[in-house]
């Protein structure tokens, strides 16, 4: 063990903070749910307001009295912060209240490290565990100082703590060796399909607001999905056939949240670059939720930080079926494209015209018509049915090839430099999306 700790458990009393500046404070429920998902017993809920964090323990000695007060009443084995802590304002509280204490970023790797399926995704978590763990290793076993004999050799060593800290470091260096092979095939695997010429759509949205559901009915899969934050940690791509635009692929990602701590988003950098290299972002929202435009937000800011922020996105607002009135539709934006969609995952309803919208703005960045392809040009003919880009053929009177064709602008810049094709001789029409 790297910690003298006391022993966790489930039996849990929760403390929620409340700042004098209402943007700075976390969402209480939302405290509740990160718990319940936690799978913790939730034995009561305590609200301080606090003007400043006190930098010994957080609160005052006073209120640090009152919680102790009720650890020891309900007999509490675990105490949560709604708040983020320093590793010495953990260790006096746990020294105050005799049980473990644990703040929202330690709730949240929790989380994480239960949900984690595939081998990626547990190294991923194993990464941020450690780097937050380092800074909170205190006096393991100092007392078995490793001695050394010989003249002028004598003395303390290597402390055990120390010995702990050069472990992680090891660790740590040798999990980012191995999550930089698992970038690099993820690269592999996407100039794969930059050549093939499909389209990359990534599912993004805050944490429960129904990714994995539509996903599944998207695609008839079995990715995991309950009513609990972050059910889906490990990415999965599946590929859908949309009219008019062929084979796109459609890549689930793990759900934001407010205040997602650094060390997770520096973790999962190799999984959430499916979202900055998709050509379309499909942001899923839970229109039910009374706090949608925050979480909005929230989304978009984690967005930036990856890098992400400039991606074409399409809002699809999820739960319709727990609004009253509300039918799927299209919104329309000023430019005349598929702005939001409206639609019940779990009902299945309004999914033609989310696939509809996808389509649409998926062909923004297509060309699609009708081409005139004489015998000679086989190579040309074999490669556009390799890319799956074409739709339909016939014959003309002279016996050439008439194509029906639906290919990404990028793949048909590329074909035409590799085989040194003047495409604009052989086009008969070019027909506007649906």
């Amino acid at each position: 063990m790297f910690f003298e700790r006391a022993e966790g458990g489930e039996k849990a009393l929760l403390v929620h903070i409340e700042s004098l500046n209402i943007h700075e404070n976390e969402d209480a429920s939302e405290f509740v749910l990160l718990c319940e998902s936690a799978g913790l017993a939730i034995l009561d809920v305590v609200n301080v307001l606090l003007k400043s964090p006190h930098p010994k323990a957080y609160l005052g000695e006073g209120k640090v009295d009152e919680i102790a007060s009720l650890v020891a009443g309900f007999d509490a084995e675990v105490v949560l912060f709604n708040a983020a802590l320093s590793p010495s304002q953990q260790r006096n509280l746990e020294a105050a209240l005799h049980c473990r204490v644990i703040d929202r970023t330690g709730l949240i790797l929790d989380i994480f490290a239960q949900r984690a399926r595939t081998h990626e995704g547990k190294l991923q978590v194993e990464l941020a565990q450690l780097h937050y763990v380092q800074t909170r290793l205190i006096r393991g076993w100092t007392h078995l100082e490793r001695q050394k004999g010989g003249i002028g050799l004598r003395g303390p060593g290597e402390t055990q703590l120390e010995t702990d800290r050069r472990l992680i470091r090891g660790r740590i260096k040798s999990i980012e060796r191995r999550l930089e092979k698992v970038k690099k095939q993820r690269q592999q695997g996407r100039r794969g399909r930059g050549r093939a010429g499909v389209p990359t759509v990534a599912v993004v949205g805050y944490t429960n607001a129904g990714k994995s559901t539509l996903f599944n009915q998207l695609t008839e899969s079995n990715v995991y999905a309950a009513d609990q934050l972050f059910a889906t940690l490990d990415p999965t791509l599946r590929q859908i056939v949309l009219p008019g635009v062929g084979e796109v692929i459609l890549a689930d990602t793990v759900g934001f949240i407010r205040h997602l701590p650094h060390r997770l988003v520096d973790a999962f950098k190799a999984t959430l670059e499916e979202t900055v290299e998709a050509d379309l972002l499909l942001h899923v929202v839970d229109a039910a939720a009374e706090e949608r435009l925050d979480n909005i937000d929230q989304v978009n800011e984690v967005l930036k930080e990856i890098g992400a922020d400039d991606k074409r996105q399409l809002m699809v607002y999820n739960k319709i079926d727990l609004l009253e009135g509300v039918v799927p539709q299209i919104i329309q934006s000023e430019e005349d494209s598929a702005a939001s969609v409206w639609v019940s995952a779990k009902e299945k309803q309004g999914f033609p015209l989310l696939l509809e919208a996808i389509a649409s703005r998926l062909a923004e960045k297509m060309w699609r018509g009708s081409v005139c392809l004489p015998a000679s040009m086989g190579d040309l003919r074999a490669r556009l049915y390799d890319r799956k880009a074409i739709v339909s053929e016939s014959f003309d009177e002279q016996g050439q090839f008439v194509c029906q064709v639906a290919i990404s602008i990028d793949e048909l810049s590329r074909i035409e430099r590799q085989l040194n094709v003047d495409w604009q001789s052989l086009v008969l029409d070019i027909e506007p999306f649906g």
